[in-house]
């Protein structure tokens, strides 16, 4: 009986199939968009390139991790320690594209 009640105090939302949905759909929409840019060589060899390939990685990345992962339906200390360490990562790697840029 007392695993019982420490399962109910541990409960917490999940997507619903509806939002599973819309999520996977965001994804193939984003993914899409990324294969499409790669095959216009005009804006590969643009500067504009590898920032949008990034922010669209990043993106992705989010949704993967708000959803599939349940941090958005999680204690809000986890998001922060999550997306503190993320966006160090990410400004470390805007210094290093523009560090070794063509």
């Amino acid at each position: 009986m007392s695993n019982d009640r420490a399962h109910a105090d541990h409960v917490h939302e999940h997507p619903t199939w509806k939002q599973y949905k819309w999520v996977a759909l965001w994804l193939f929409v984003i993914t899409v968009v990324e294969v499409w840019a790669y095959y216009i060589p005009a804006l590969v060899n643009s500067v504009a390139f590898k920032p949008s390939i990034l922010i669209m990685m990043v993106v992705k990345f989010a949704i993967v991790v708000m959803y599939y992962m349940h941090l958005k339906f999680d204690h809000a200390i986890f998001r922060k320690l999550f997306v503190g360490p993320l966006l160090i990562a990410g400004a470390t790697l805007v210094a290093f594209l523009f560090l070794f840029k063509r």
